[in-house]
């Protein structure tokens, strides 16, 4: 009798494993196909992204030639046409995830061939135009991202002393001097105007100004006069303003 009663129980058991698992597969079937679902969406808007933009490109290809070259010329139409070609080529390297620079310094050693071999001096201007065309792709592609010279990347991780680290971010790693930087940056302030806002009094502000004064990022008008900011200390703000915008890149549209 009490292995009848058994019986239907692990039954009962077996049931609800088999359910459990054909759960879990049914769980992994649909998020897979929700991953595919919006990788497929985000590759789309990419797409449609890259394709928007290098229309923008084009039109400003045919814009600018059509503008800018000379207008009396016999050569003009089939010239114009060299030239779209080659831009539009240059272009659709938009449309890849990575440029390289051999390639750009291809594009660049081949609109010098032709620039060199133009049979009269009324050519450079034509020749001006593409290469200035030439040239905003370039720094478009830079913009998106995807093209980066070597010698960019070399500067870029090139290594920094320090004590240049110590220097640049040492006086602005107090809120008072990094208020007091931002606050002359836009017009000079005295020592009360200061005081008033950053609510130091006497020897604590005086600190803080000498901080900043031996930095070099600002300096004083005449004994007791007005503070205002250097040439360095506005670069340095400046660079400070623009990590910020990369941090935080929604700022720069309005988005909280």
């Amino acid at each position: 009798m009490a292995n009848k009663r058994e019986s239907p129980y692990r039954e009962i058991l077996e049931i609800k494993e088999k359910l459990y698992e054909i759960h879990n597969d049914m769980k992994r079937f649909i998020e897979q196909s929700s991953q595919q679902h919006l990788e497929h969406v985000l590759s789309g808007s990419r797409t449609n992204f890259t394709n928007a933009i290098i229309g923008h490109v084009i039109d400003d290809i045919e814009g600018g030639l059509e503008n800018n070259m000379v207008k009396k010329c016999d050569m003009r139409e089939t010239c114009k046409s060299n030239f779209t070609g080659f831009l539009q080529k240059n272009a659709g390297l938009i449309k890849q995830g990575e440029v390289h620079e051999d390639v750009i310094l291809k594009n660049q050693s081949e609109l010098n061939d032709m620039r060199s071999n133009a049979p009269s001096k009324q050519c450079e201007k034509c020749f001006s135009q593409v290469q200035d065309l030439f040239g905003k792709e370039i720094s478009l592609m830079r913009s998106l991202r995807i093209y980066n010279a070597n010698e960019d990347k070399k500067h870029e991780i090139s290594p920094i002393p320090d004590d240049i680290i110590i220097e640049v971010l040492e006086p602005l790693s107090n809120k008072q001097r990094l208020q007091i930087l931002k606050a002359i940056a836009i017009e000079t302030k005295t020592f009360s105007a200061l005081s008033e806002l950053t609510g130091l009094r006497g020897g604590n502000l005086l600190f803080h100004l000498q901080k900043l004064l031996d930095s070099r990022m600002i300096l004083q008008r005449h004994e007791r006069g007005d503070y205002m900011i250097t040439d360095k200390g506005f670069k340095i703000l400046k660079s400070v303003g623009d990590m910020y915008f990369v941090l935080n890149p929604e700022t720069v549209h309005g988005i909280k």
